[in-house]
């Protein structure tokens, strides 16, 4: 039979895919005989044969990295991809890319079909709060780097963090907003069940308790369904909320939105309502992707230093696969604020 893959063969005989992957490498010492059996035959009844590349990857002849992100559709992600794949290719290492729309069950999938492929370093860039579901790969072996997500506690201690001081940057992005005079603030976002989201929301926060005002000043609105993280349309959430909140007797006049896709769409909301951003209503978004500075009106956004943020990640997993580390590192990038023309002084009135 040809094409048979090695999750094939896991199936047919009832076991993981790496368990397979040991069996093909003459792993077998602490396997149970019915368990190598099962394998054997599975191997042999569907005429399985490990292909090149796959031997190659377990032989070490080439080196790979896993980048598992929640969702290209928000092009931060594309670019952090891009970033980390020309700074591992210049290091001799291939990165291959999983999009887990930060689903456990399918991150756990992704990181057992490349520990069986032979891939000995992951970045995960869910920022979920909990990484429980893929302790028992790093028990196995497997290296992780989490992106843009502080160190929690219960972490396992080989894990390393890299991330930016997201709470840092929605304070830079509220406080410019209350500078400019805007008193009623919104914070934007889709569920907030994510490490990177609550430090974002806590600065938000943060900034208004700063600046002396109540709660009421700062309206959150976390999506129609607030366990949807939206990473797929966030362009879309932010354009539901801003139709909702301008629709609002106390609407407010600034935005602080969780990422630039829905900072964008915050601004076509707005637009829907008759109003534009940059006059009637600012707007701040947080990465500073491509689009921000294409968009219209220029997107103020907190930028997120990707080449520093990807090189850091790189060198602590290289680190960490090459030369065993055991204890992981955790280090908090400063953002920036990028000031452009979606922002202005608040209306009179």
């Amino acid at each position: 039979m040809s094409g048979v893959t090695i999750h094939q063969v896991a199936e047919a005989a009832g076991v993981s895919a790496s368990t397979v992957s040991n069996v093909l490498n003459g792993r077998t010492d602490r396997m149970q005989p019915a368990t190598l059996a099962r394998v054997e035959e599975a191997i042999e009844k569907l005429s399985y044969r490990p292909n090149r590349a796959a031997r190659m990857l377990r032989t070490g002849r080439i080196r790979v990295i896993g980048l598992i992100v929640p969702s290209v559709a928000n092009p931060f992600w594309g670019a952090l991809a891009r970033e980390l794949e020309a700074i591992a290719l210049a290091e001799g290492y291939h990165v291959l890319l999983c999009n887990s729309e930060r689903d456990p069950a399918r991150e756990l999938k992704y990181g057992e079909e490349l520990l069986a492929d032979g891939v000995s370093g992951v970045v995960l860039c869910s920022s979920l709060p909990s990484i429980d579901h893929m302790t028992p790969l790093l028990k196995r072996g497997l290296k992780m780097v989490a992106f843009d997500r502080t160190a929690q506690a219960g972490d396992p201690p080989s894990l390393a963090s890299i991330s930016v001081d997201n709470a840092m940057g929605a304070e830079l992005a509220t406080r410019h907003l209350l500078e400019l005079g805007h008193r009623r603030l919104a914070f934007v976002s889709g569920s907030v069940n994510s490490v990177n989201r609550r430090e974002r929301l806590r600065g938000f926060r943060a900034a208004l308790e700063e600046a002396g005002l109540g709660p009421d000043a700062g309206l959150v609105w976390p999506g129609a369904d607030a366990t949807e993280f939206g990473d797929k349309e966030s362009a879309e959430l932010g354009r539901s909320a801003a139709r909702e909140l301008l629709a609002r007797p106390d609407a407010p006049t600034g935005f602080v939105a969780v990422n630039d896709m829905c900072a964008i769409g915050v601004c076509r909301g707005a637009r829907d309502a008759g109003l534009a951003a940059g006059r009637d209503v600012s707007v701040v978004g947080f990465d500073d992707i491509l689009l921000a500075d294409l968009f219209e009106p220029p997107l103020t956004t907190v930028r997120q230093p990707l080449p520093e943020m990807a090189g850091e990640t790189f060198q602590q997993l290289r680190a960490s696969i090459e030369q065993g580390r055991v204890a992981g590192r955790s280090l908090l990038i400063r953002p920036r604020l990028v000031v452009r023309e979606s922002t202005a002084p608040a209306p009179l009135g």
